[in-house]
């Protein structure tokens, strides 16, 4: 074995696990986390580890691991555990027998995500500690502490990684697998069946374990001082932030904190006293910054430290100087808006929604790229699983009104974490509206992992398919169809047939993503002698097809063999097979 290993994050997440002597891993994916289950998965198989429908369920399933005595672990991005909110709250009040590590993955500058929400703010609502590491090295050393420190303190644990920690490299020195033994499970009613009676007498425990947890929070190594040549500057700062702060501000001073919950005030309070100014540099909200306050103590923060995107060295450059923002922004660079990829079957559905004017409620997933133009075919996308339940109280407020119909959009996977209850809530509250399906076979947009419908598992093994018809029909929906999105006219025609009925009905679009297709058939070109420019093959927004000398144009190497959307909207024959 190599004396040092070259990892991401999310890479020494997953090495961190399997050095610990952890035994159970799950998540559902969602970058910027993804990959630490892939890791697992595909190089740990000491660990058992499993992709889950929602991240409720795989919270649920690693705590009842560490319920049954083994170490285990959950991952997730950031809005993953607002899903998983529920179990958190109630597991700090129950504790762990086996040591139980949750790593929320935050997407500062929502590179792939809806929101940037600071999900320390979890710990301390939950009253759980909260670990940040600052490069690989510490994101795997930190694992190891975590599950210590879970096991010590009867307590989950949250590890806050973000974008830049997750998919950036850095060497690590890795280690030998420590073999944990599983502890016994003990029937105890009163640890883990929180009936309110059970909980008041566990919530007077969780107080006592915070109170502890800040005297381990004084005296950890991870919290620690490093002083620089300019002693007047004092900067507190944790997690991938503790880099941008090194890197701006050489010789200041630093107040390094790798467990920023519960805060260590003591420290806090000693470091202030050896400095002349002090300034808390941290990514989103001011977490540590009104802790700090709150203690008493002037700080410069969000007042000079953006509150919203990431931090890089430049920004705080520019903070110290006296403004508020980089140099260069995210908001000046040239626009290159995403496209959905060459063959994408999405395409040919949202195709025949603009075609027919209909009102779609979106959700999260590639398809979600379908409300740029030239598409422009979403209404709404607010979380997984949303477009079900926002298209029935849209029927609902506008029924009878004279609007278009209400169709619901929603992928494969992202069905199968959230939508299925919403299509139950149509069915049972007599619902008009249209769910579509858009199964492309792999919960794509985080890189084609598997899910409970397509019949495989984490590591490729065979297992049980879910049947999006036999489930649409359990739940009493009568009017179920499949059809091929790549054929326009069907797409267009199962459309307009079910929006026109007032009763709800499902329709599957099933083709698999281009990008795993067997490119099968032959590519297309246009003949110029027959194009006449009109611009209906620009209309389905393919990368492939662009203008060339006043006529339209297909790049072969963009083209998709087999997906001839293209030729089914030529009006005058010009798109031909090459």
């Amino acid at each position: 074995m190599s004396d040092r290993l070259f990892l991401s994050g999310n890479e020494a997440f997953a090495r961190g696990a399997w050095e610990s002597g952890a035994k159970f891993a799950s998540a559902y994916p969602g970058t910027p986390s993804t990959e630490i289950l892939e890791e697992i998965g595909l190089r740990y198989p000491e660990i058992d580890a499993q992709w889950s429908p929602n991240e409720k369920v795989a919270f649920e399933v690693a705590m009842g691991a560490s319920i049954g005595g083994v170490r285990s672990l959950v991952a997730m991005k950031h809005v993953g555990l607002n899903v998983a909110a529920d179990p958190l709250f109630t597991s700090s009040y129950t504790g762990v027998n086996g040591g139980f590590v949750i790593i929320s993955a935050d997407d500062p500058g929502m590179h792939s995500s809806q929101n940037e929400q600071d999900n320390r703010n979890y710990a301390k609502f939950a009253k759980i500690p909260c670990l940040e590491p600052s490069d690989s090295q510490e994101a795997k050393d930190f694992v190891g502490l975590a599950f210590n420190i879970s096991e010590e303190f009867d307590t989950p644990v949250l590890i806050r990684s973000t974008t830049r920690l997750s998919h950036s490299k850095s060497l690590v020195r890795p280690g030998t697998r420590k073999e944990v033994e599983a502890k016994p499970y003990i029937k105890d009613i009163k640890k883990w069946v929180v009936i309110p009676a059970h909980a008041r007498r566990l919530h007077i425990l969780v107080e006592e374990r915070l109170q502890r947890l800040e005297a381990f929070s004084e005296r950890t190594e991870i919290n620690r001082i490093e002083p620089g040549d300019e002693p007047s500057l004092g900067i507190i700062t944790s997690g991938i932030s503790y880099q941008y702060a090194k890197e701006a501000f050489p010789q200041a001073s630093i107040l390094k904190l790798g467990m920023s919950h519960p805060l260590p005030k003591g420290l806090v309070r000693r470091f202030s006293q050896m400095v002349d100014r002090l300034w808390v540099i941290e990514e989103n909200d001011p977490f540590l910054e009104e802790e700090i306050r709150a203690m008493g103590i002037d700080v410069v923060g969000k007042e000079k430290v953006p509150i919203c995107g990431e931090l890089n060295p430049d920004r705080l450059r520019e903070a110290y100087r006296g403004g508020t923002t980089a140099t260069v922004r995210v908001e000046d660079l040239p626009s290159r808006p995403p496209a959905l990829c060459p063959g994408c079957p999405h395409r040919g559905f949202y195709y025949g929604v603009k075609k027919l004017g209909l009102t779609a409620t979106g959700d999260i997933g590639c398809y979600t790229l379908a409300v740029l133009p030239p598409l422009s075919a979403l209404d709404t996308c607010v979380c997984m699983g949303a477009s079900v339940g926002n298209a029935l109280g849209m029927e609902k407020a506008l029924r009878g009104r004279g609007e278009s119909p209400i169709i619901a959009t929603i992928g494969d996977s992202t069905f199968v974490h959230s939508g299925i209850t919403g299509l139950i809530d149509v069915a049972y509250n007599q619902g008009g509206i249209t769910l579509c399906i858009l199964d492309n076979e792999f919960t794509a947009m985080t890189g084609h992992q598997d899910h409970p419908g397509t019949g495989r598992t984490l590591r490729g093994e065979p297992t049980a398919r879910l049947d999006y018809s036999k489930l649409a029909q359990a739940a009493g929906i009568e009017r179920v169809k499949v059809i091929d999105p790549y054929d326009l006219s069907a797409v267009i025609e199962a459309l307009k047939e079910e929006t026109a009925i007032p009763e709800p009905s499902v329709l599957i679009f099933r083709r698999v993503c281009a990008l795993k297709a067997r490119r099968e058939g032959k590519i297309h070109k246009v003949n110029p002698d027959k194009c006449v420019d009109c611009g209906l093959c620009l209309e389905l927004g393919c990368p492939a097809i662009y203008h060339k000398e006043g006529k339209a144009a297909i790049d072969p190497l963009l083209c998709m063999p087999g997906c001839n959307m293209c030729q089914q909207v030529c009006k005058v024959g010009a798109i031909e097979e090459g």
